[in-house]
């Protein structure tokens, strides 16, 4: 059995709680997945991953201002599947747990895919926020061997370097990055000015090679959350390195797209995904 609930719906099907992950002491790490009803499979698929500061956030639970844009529907209007990704929140793992339970999702469907409709070989990754970094992470530390490599991933206003975080940091924000009780202190699980070793080693610019999959970076320049500094030092990082990314920086918009309309935003990155994924 692939999951504990199935349903066919008008456009999609739709899997829920597919078991992924069993880490002792803890609750079956799950995936919910929905393909298009009626496109030719196997259909590319897209694992969408929530952000949060990885302190909060559910798969399950997608915010509101997220759903007014829904971008799942876009997606699978696109052509594409989509999985939302569980994974352990700081307060119930440090890092690199959020990272190891992503690429179980990953591996899950690089090894079960066909059996759902969804092709194994072309493989997205996005996130949002706390997400974003996630998606960064597990694409520039994917592995082909390990069955956690993906072909491209989309970030949203993602932390890339936590090391910088608080000297990026946005005139009028009122986060501080590197306080001990910080969501970047907290991941690690430690200090972060106290313990730069584990902050490196969580943060995706650390990991950038020339075999980065493409990536498309999307950030407000007004986030008073994520300093837009964080896309634009990974995209520079990026292309000094001789991959393939694309930076998209949002005139006047906040964390999580405030102050902009949030639909154009899912139509680009679609765009992109198309391009790469499914051409």
């Amino acid at each position: 059995m692939i999951d504990a609930a199935y349903r066919r719906r008008s456009d999609r099907i739709e899997h829920r709680d597919i078991v992924v992950h069993e880490v002792p002491g803890f609750r079956p790490l799950t995936l919910d997945l929905v393909v298009p009803v009626d496109a030719p499979v196997p259909v590319p698929v897209l694992v969408w991953v929530h952000g949060g500061a990885w302190l909060f956030g559910s798969p399950k639970q997608p915010a509101e201002w997220l759903m007014e844009a829904d971008p799942f529907t876009a997606a699978i209007r696109a052509g594409f599947a989509v999985a939302s990704a569980q994974y352990r929140l700081s307060g119930e793992a440090h890092f690199p747990a959020q990272l190891d339970d992503v690429k179980a999702a990953v591996r899950w469907l690089r090894r079960e895919g066909d059996r759902v409709g969804v092709d194994r070989e072309r493989i997205g990754v996005w996130g949002e926020s706390a997400g974003g970094h996630l998606a960064s992470m597990v694409a520039l530390t994917g592995d082909d061997q390990d069955d956690s490599g993906v072909g491209a991933a989309v970030c949203w206003y993602a932390p890339s370097n936590l090391l910088t975080m608080q000297s990026q940091a946005h005139p009028l924000a009122t986060i501080d990055h590197d306080a001990a009780d910080s969501p970047e202190s907290l991941l690690i699980g430690a200090p972060l000015t106290e313990n730069p070793g584990p902050g490196r080693a969580a943060s995706p610019i650390t990991y950038v090679t020339a075999a980065a999959p493409p990536m498309l970076l999307i950030h407000g320049d007004q986030d008073l959350v994520v300093p837009v500094g964080q896309s634009e030092e990974l995209a520079a990082a990026l292309t000094t390195a001789g991959a393939e990314v694309e930076l998209s920086v949002v005139p006047g918009a906040d964390h999580c797209f405030g102050g902009v309309p949030v639909e154009p935003v899912v139509r680009d990155s679609l765009a992109f995904f198309t391009r790469v994924l499914a051409a």
